[in-house]
């Protein structure tokens, strides 16, 4: 008899370690939410109403999922509220404007806020349908012409309560080849050529503007979680 319950209660004390297991792997995970990161410093050459901000954060926000480090705020959620508590950009870039209200409206300890840097092409041929700003940041066209897209962001973990800045980083990618989609219709050279942008396309993520932008957030993010530790 003496065995049989040993037995059981071994089991009991094994079921109740393995559930509790990712309880508190989970609990340990800091919770964050990305805010929509500025990119105002940023000639426009794009056509469209694409977000530049708003599609780099959605970015870093699956990065962050994908590394599992933190409890990432999921960004529709995030900006239903925002809207309905009618922020301002500004407010939400601002390291020091109204944090403390957003953290607990989300329920999270630490947001990440940040800006674009850099976001465009530079095409060496200006012949064939060449994007905007001559050969400086600009889109291009198709064909055999060369180009290089050159993509920079910083990204900052803030204390939700303090406005303490926790980590900071930075984040850069460059892409260059030829005979490839550079990111869109171009006007002509040395004029402001435009582009559309969807960053969820698969045709954006092989243009080499895509794929500046995919190496500039996995970069940052990369910086992100191994500042994991200075969280508490």
């Amino acid at each position: 008899m003496r065995l049989i319950q040993r037995t059981l209660l071994a089991g009991v004390l094994l079921m109740a370690t393995a559930l509790a297991l990712p309880v508190n792997a989970q609990s340990s995970r800091p919770s964050i939410a990305v805010l929509s990161f500025d990119y105002g410093t940023i000639q426009r050459w794009w056509s469209g109403t694409e977000d530049i901000g708003e599609g780099i954060s959605d970015l870093i926000v699956d990065e962050l999922v994908n590394d599992g480090s933190f409890r990432v705020f999921e960004r529709k959620r995030l900006n239903t509220l925002l809207a309905e508590q009618n922020f301002q950009d500004s407010d939400r870039v601002d390291p020091t404007a109204k944090l403390a209200k957003i953290g607990k409206m989300l329920g999270v300890k630490y947001v990440v806020a940040g800006s674009v840097t850099k976001f465009g092409t530079e095409q060496s041929s200006k012949g064939v349908g060449a994007g905007g700003f001559g050969s400086r940041f600009g889109v291009g066209a198709v064909g055999t012409s060369k180009g290089k897209a050159n993509v920079a962001i910083t990204a900052r973990i803030i204390d939700v309560e303090t406005g303490e800045i926790m980590a900071s980083a930075k984040g850069d990618g460059t892409s260059k080849r030829s005979g490839f989609l550079l990111g869109g219709a171009g006007g002509g050279s040395g004029g402001g050529g435009g582009g559309v942008i969807n960053f969820s396309a698969s045709d954006f993520r092989d243009t080499i503007l895509g794929e500046a932008t995919e190496t500039a957030v996995k970069a940052t993010v990369a910086k992100l979680v191994a500042a994991r530790t200075r969280l508490q």
